[in-house]
């Protein structure tokens, strides 16, 4: 056992007691698998702006704002009073809300792709939406999707996810539009639509080099097939989407995760005759959900999304560039190996002298575990895998101090590594 697990588990002893009752009663002691890593993670007991506080009493700087969605933070004031206000009214009903309505107004403001909403409570259940509304447009059955992509947990992206093509998925390199072109040429009639990520979030945070995007569109539409983008984790990049970035208009957009501020959410918006598909009054589909766009959902997503301004975005990218230039004179000062894919306020760590494409695969898996851990000993939440987010909450100094505890991290890595 490594010096830097001794020191884990030494720091960590209830949120081991807590592994092992919750390996009882779940599956690996875990319920999401993406936040799962060995020896055991540690059981958090609060939040409060860029901080998160474990079982045991650790203070951490969190890097992870729940893969991205708590782009304001834990607790954030008006998103909690908003929750609060709505919750003294009722946690849920079978009618519309008014935050309903006021949230789908603000993606429709944002978003020039988007002139209706359908909502439901995750990215996963967004990508079945939005998959269902191309078959029922388009007829085929097939999806095409990047290698190594991710949309959810079901059955046709998580084969994608892990780089396996099967009876309804079929897949292409990301940032090879040739390629896609291609499948689309010889396929196109076999595929319902095009589904991609503006940055491949699980795959690396990689994003989608200049053009890319466009011309698989425009290859889906030749084909006959519609143009997903799945922003539930590049809406945080812009206030227009990733979408404004890349000069490109998709039939169909997913939103998620910062649209709920911190709670369940999912969403499909696109331009009105594809979105017509799923008109209760046409007949040709059922959509529902118990707790689709329920008040307390689009009351906090409503404010969540209102306070995410340009300006805000602007200073999360700045940080962002900040702490990637501190982890890369870390490394060089440490001797370790090191590069990044870095998207505005995303950014991914790789121990190998170059980023990798779009990958699950890690060759630098056994010193990123030690990485994790050692930043974990070090005060510095970060998910598993080398993901970090910002959120609106980090200061400069904030920075600063991350960049420290995380020098710290890379020493125990590389004497580690002697």
């Amino acid at each position: 056992m490594s010096q830097i697990e001794q020191r884990y588990r030494q720091r960590t002893p209830r949120s081991g007691r807590l592994a092992d009752a919750a390996s009882a009663v779940m599956p690996g002691g875990d319920t999401r698998a993406a936040a799962h890593y060995e020896p055991h993670g540690v059981t958090l007991e609060r939040g409060e702006g860029p901080f998160v506080w474990d079982a045991d009493g650790h203070r951490h700087l969190d890097l992870s704002v729940n893969y991205t969605s708590l782009v304001h933070g834990h607790a954030c004031p008006p998103v909690v009073e908003a929750i609060r206000e709505w919750a003294g009214r009722g946690t849920a009903w079978s009618a519309r809300c008014e935050p309903q309505i006021a949230l789908a107004e603000l993606l429709v403001e944002r978003v020039a792709s988007v002139d209706t909403v359908r909502f439901t409570n995750s990215g996963t259940e967004a990508a079945m939406l939005a998959i269902h509304i191309a078959r029922l447009l388009t007829g085929p059955r097939k999806i095409l999707m990047a290698r190594h992509g991710y949309h959810g947990s079901m059955e046709e992206t998580e084969i994608g996810l892990l780089g396996v093509e099967g009876p309804s998925t079929v897949l292409a390199d990301h940032g090879d539009a040739a390629a896609f072109e291609r499948v689309l040429e010889e396929h196109g009639g076999d595929i319902a639509c095009a589904l991609l990520e503006p940055v491949m979030g699980a795959g690396g945070i990689v994003p989608s080099p200049p053009g890319f995007l466009a011309r698989v569109a425009t290859a889906a539409r030749r084909a006959g097939s519609l143009f997903i983008l799945d922003e539930v984790i590049c809406f945080r990049l812009a206030t227009g989407g990733a979408q404004s970035l890349h000069d490109v208009t998709p039939d169909l957009t997913m939103f998620g995760r910062l649209i709920g501020g911190g709670l369940p959410v999912g969403a499909v918006g696109g331009h009105a005759d594809v979105m017509a598909v799923s008109d209760p009054r046409a007949g040709r589909m059922f959509v529902s959900g118990t707790f689709n766009g329920n008040p307390l959902t689009t009351a906090a997503g409503t404010v969540a999304v209102r306070e995410l301004t340009g300006e805000r975005i602007a200073v999360m990218h700045q940080l962002m560039d900040r702490l990637r230039l501190g982890l890369e004179a870390s490394a060089r000062r440490h001797g370790l190996p090191f590069a990044v894919h870095h998207a505005g306020s995303l950014l991914n760590v790789f121990f190998s002298p170059q980023a990798p494409r779009a990958t699950i695969v890690r060759e630098d898996a056994a010193t990123m575990r030690l990485s994790h851990l050692a930043c974990l000993n070090h005060g510095v939440f970060i998910a598993p895998r080398g993901m970090m987010a910002l959120s609106t909450v980090v200061t400069d100094a904030l920075v600063t101090e991350i960049v420290e505890r995380a020098d710290a991290a890379m020493a125990d890595v590389a004497r580690e590594a002697a």
